[in-house]
């Protein structure tokens, strides 16, 4: 059960890393209510779920 949630949490993560690199290479805008988030935010959320997902994919070998 624990593999199973590991490969879904990782693919998750790697979709949301991917979806990240597009936002910042296209410098699509984003609204959330009346404040504009910066593209820098994309590129560090892509770091960092790009990094949560190599873990995910890692650690499934254990």
């Amino acid at each position: 059960m624990s593999n199973k949630y590991i490969v879904v949490s990782g693919a998750v993560f790697g979709v949301v890393a991917v979806l990240q690199a597009l936002r910042a290479l296209n410098q699509w805008s984003m609204l959330v209510g009346t404040i504009e988030i910066p593209v820098w935010a994309s590129w560090f959320a892509m770091v960092v779920a790009g990094s949560l997902c190599a873990w995910a994919f890692r650690s499934r070998g254990k």
